[in-house]
């Protein structure tokens, strides 16, 4: 399959693991965003075709697990609400809030329907007129062209019922505060490569600048990944930094100018508080006032809920990369995709349930060697 199997060559990946073994002198630490990215270093063993001075350290790079607590104990909130339909993604489902999750409200009586997509929500809302409609729209820039066109379809429709359980976080300003953290020992950055396919790059190059550090867009095949390494490390080698884009058959720098436009319409900045790293200035959306009456925070009037993170869930040094999942005393214990604690654990893109899934499989392997 074209731009499938040639990426996943095994002859490709280890000539591209060669030539990183070729150019590297110094220790480089360089972190994917992306969580679907950390999911293929660790599918592919990707770590072990790098030299030992290279360091792949995993980042925020998940939209479910930097969703705060306080966020999902509003849907909770609202799910549980008499004539509401609580719609969402599977992976929200079983997110645990700070006492239970949503698939709990479900048994408990709630209405909570898995969608694939925010207009399937829309849908839902024009059959059951005597219902109140929600979508919880958790996701980076990816997610946010299907949410706003959610939106301006309820407002086409005249629908009043349909609403925005809003949670959009933006990849730029977390690496912002990523670099200038003092805790900060990150020299180079894989961005997100379908992030940029909506918003193309230009607003990396000013980052790449300021804090003196290589980004490269990538894939999420193991020959991307190997590339964008690649790439990252002849700008670190020859003490470049700029922006590079490994991931040209599908992003360009500009992005996707209609997403653009149609995210302009519905949205504005604000700042957005992420899970283990605290309220970050200007990193997430928000409705604009024209469409607040979709705003469900507002509508059910749960915008003043606040709770704190479990003692035992070291998500937040996780999602900086400052820990790896099997530094956390409760990881494989108390912290299980079927128990867990955090999101990192319950997300199929979060580092933890990657560290648990393919940790066990690897042993096996190795135990059958």
């Amino acid at each position: 399959m074209k731009y499938l199997n040639e990426y996943r060559d095994p002859v490709a990946a280890k000539n591209l693991s060669k030539k990183i073994k070729e150019i590297t002198t110094k220790n480089w630490k360089i972190m994917e965003i992306c969580g679907g990215q950390t999911h293929t270093i660790l599918k592919y063993s990707i770590e072990e075709l790098l030299p030992g001075e290279i360091t792949l350290v995993h980042g925020p790079g998940c939209p479910v697990c930097v969703t705060p607590l306080e966020i999902i104990d509003k849907a909770i909130a609202i799910a549980s609400m008499e004539g509401v339909i609580l719609t969402s993604f599977g992976d929200m489902l079983r997110v645990p809030g700070s006492e239970h999750d949503l698939l709990s409200v479900k048994a408990n009586g709630g209405i909570v329907k898995m969608v694939y997509s925010p207009l399937d929500a829309v849908k839902i809302a024009e059959k059951n007129p005597d219902k109140k409609v929600v979508f919880f729209g958790v996701g980076f820039e990816t997610t946010a062209p299907a949410n706003a066109m959610s939106v301006v379809e309820a407002h086409r429709k005249k629908l009043n019922n349909y609403s925005l359980l809003c949670s959009h976080v933006l990849v730029p300003p977390a690496i912002n505060a990523l670099l200038s953290s003092p805790l900060n020992k990150i020299e180079g950055f894989l961005a997100a490569g379908h992030v940029c396919t909506v918003m193309g790059y230009e607003d990396y190059i000013p980052l790449a600048e300021k804090f003196k550090t290589p980004i490269v867009v990538t894939g999420f095949e193991p020959v991307d990944i190997l590339q964008g390494i690649y790439m990252a490390v002849q700008q670190l080698e020859d003490g470049r930094c700029g922006v590079e884009n490994q991931y040209s058959r599908v992003v360009s720098k500009e992005g996707n100018i209609a997403a653009k436009k149609l995210i302009e319409e519905v949205f504005e900045t604000t700042d957005r508080k992420w899970r283990g790293m605290g309220t970050i200035p200007n990193s997430g959306w928000k409705l604009k006032d024209k469409y607040s009456d979709y705003d469900a925070e507002k509508l059910f009037n749960v915008e003043s809920i606040e709770v704190n993170e479990s003692p035992l869930c070291i998500a937040g040094e996780v999602l900086q990369g400052l820990k790896k999942p099997t530094e956390c005393p409760a990881f494989g214990n108390e912290c299980t995709p079927e128990h867990p604690l955090g999101a990192p654990m319950v997300s199929t893109e979060g580092a933890c349930a990657a560290y648990f899934h393919y940790g066990k499989i690897n042993r096996r392997v190795s135990e059958l060697k």
